[in-house]
């Protein structure tokens, strides 16, 4: 089969985790005998439509399209509105002369219904749906968007024009199915489709970055929290963790990444004198997964306010890397249930600062304890969250012609 797969940023450059999903995708089809083309945003500045290169023999389409990241608000929503007409004008040639026998697209974002959509008729394909994040309702929980707002109205409106193009919506987790089908019934096809990682995507297990030496950090327990640091993951939940774990000397948290809460991160971390915290600005892939190498301790943390049930790709490096897992989540999360069934790390929910702070202390007091659930969180992946189950159920979708 041909499979069309569509994401809003890729590799090489990209440090966002479903980037790398999306090229594991690739390179597992690829290796059972299909032909995959990953479609998504090049710069506005290069001089081609589309630009057409490879990576580990997996073909991109990088067509023209304005910075979707370290945008003002309005100027990231026009970017993002533009993405499927963008992709649609400088792909459609392409799709003509040689269709596509599969749609597989990701959200974030939720404006490439249209362009998914064009390649489905174009080509009388299915398409499936990979929705990871039920936008604009975490912002309405947020307060970020007004409830009845002509900004919600916009936003729905390409929502439901995403979830309408596609044949099967994968959710990532029974909740968040359970979620999905309270909002919007029973209208669309929907099924369980969780995250997922390949083990032997990473490598340079062997190797690390010299992280520790270069933050003289050698005898260090280190605590790390890698990826988007935005609203939707709360990072003053994380800040007070670090600030209530100053006694305890031989922990230390990294915070590493990019977005609208950066800012408050590098004030809080001053302002408290936080001296047991260090701020990262993104790296590459390649360098995240070295780094992974060198920590102790995988964090995440998720906003109280969120009702959608988010299980974030960044723990997916960590049980690659058989890393314990420390992480706070909005009230009734089965992630909690996941991780706490299969001993690979400790969950409780925003809020309960104490329970926080006291799985945060065994795990920097307790090497033992740190071994034996970052053993059982690689056991969880490959149980799980293997790139080959995720992969053959989109392809089941793809291939079911009822």
């Amino acid at each position: 089969m041909r499979i069309a797969i569509i994401g809003d940023d890729s590799l090489p450059h990209s440090t966002l985790v479903h980037a790398k999903m999306l090229h594991e995708l690739a390179l597992y089809y690829q290796k059972n005998g299909h032909i995959p083309v990953i479609i998504s945003p090049g710069k506005a500045a290069q001089n081609n439509k589309l630009i057409v290169d490879e990576i580990d023999n997996i073909t991109y389409w990088r067509f023209r399209s304005g910075k979707l990241r370290g945008q003002g608000k309005l100027k990231r929503a026009i970017n993002e509105t533009l993405l499927s007409v963008k992709a649609w004008s400088a792909i459609r040639k392409e799709i003509k002369q040689q269709k596509f026998d599969g749609v597989v697209y990701y959200s974030p974002s939720i404006f490439f219904g249209y362009l998914a959509n064009r390649i489905k008729v174009t080509s009388k394909c299915n398409s499936y749906l990979i929705l990871r994040d039920m936008f604009p309702q975490w912002a309405i929980d947020e307060g970020l968007i007004k409830r009845g707002s002509l900004v919600e109205k916009y936003f729905r409106f390409f929502e439901r024009l995403n979830y309408s193009s596609a044949d099967c919506i994968g959710l990532m987790s029974p909740k968040n199915l359970q979620l999905f089908k309270k909002f919007n019934g029973d209208q669309y096809k929907t099924e369980v489709l969780y995250n997922w990682a390949d083990e032997n995507a990473f490598p340079y297990k062997s190797n690390t970055l010299g992280l520790r030496e270069k933050l003289n950090l050698t005898n260090k327990v280190i605590f790390f929290y890698g990826g988007n640091i935005g609203h939707a993951q709360d990072m003053g939940n994380l800040l007070r963790l670090a600030e209530a774990m100053k006694p305890i000397v031989s922990a230390h948290f990294i915070f590493l990444g990019q977005g609208d809460e950066v800012s408050l991160v590098k004030k809080t971390l001053e302002d408290k004198a936080l001296h047991n915290c260090s701020f990262l600005p993104s790296v590459s892939q390649e360098d995240y997964k070295l780094i992974l190498n060198e920590i102790d301790v995988g964090l995440f943390s998720l906003s109280a306010k969120h009702t959608a049930h988010n299980f974030p790709g960044k723990l997916l490096g960590y049980m690659v890397h058989s890393l314990p897992i420390l992480g706070s989540v909005n009230q009734g999360n089965d992630l909690i249930d996941v991780i706490h069934a299969a001993k690979a790390g400790f969950i409780s929910d925003n809020g309960d600062d104490d329970i926080f702070y006291e799985s945060a202390k065994k795990l920097a007091t307790n090497e033992e304890l740190r071994k034996k659930t970052g053993e059982s969180a690689n056991e969880l992946l490959l149980k799980q969250f293997s790139v080959d189950s995720a992969a053959t159920q989109i392809l089941i979708s793809l291939t079911n012609r009822e």
